[in-house]
């Protein structure tokens, strides 16, 4: 049986994708894909390039995740996903690259700098 392997990156999170032909089920370290990431948003947000490559019910994935929240997590797995769809076809590039679902995310979380209570945020300043 044919399988594809691929990585998405997004922030912290790391996810291990892969894809092999089946029925639309998708498992994210164990369990299911709404048990794991709760939020409705979070499980469009990662089917979206199935949708728009029309392979919702066509595939399998088994999904190994870690690092991060689960918006990060939720956007590695959509890169991931992406990625295993081009691996399968290079037909779906031009449409995965128009929707924007090749691109990895470039944005990492600010180090945190002495004398701040964050990254930027200052500590309450008292003139008196």
């Amino acid at each position: 049986m044919e399988e594809y392997i691929s990585i998405g990156r997004r922030k912290e999170s790391t996810a291990r994708v892969r894809m092999q032909p089946g029925s639309g089920k998708v498992s994210v370290n164990g369990k299911d894909l709404l048990a794991y990431f709760k939020r409705e948003t979070l499980i469009m947000d990662i089917e979206q390039p199935l949708a728009v490559t029309e392979n919702m019910e066509s595939f399998d994935f088994k999904i190994r995740v870690n690092g991060g929240g689960l918006s990060g997590q939720a956007g590695a797995v959509r890169l991931g996903i992406a990625r295993a769809l081009l691996a399968y076809s290079e037909d779906f590039r031009q449409i995965l690259r128009q929707g924007g679902f090749l691109t990895r995310d470039p944005r990492k979380t600010e180090r945190k700098k002495y004398g701040l209570a964050k990254a930027r945020k200052r500590f309450q300043f008292s003139k008196r």
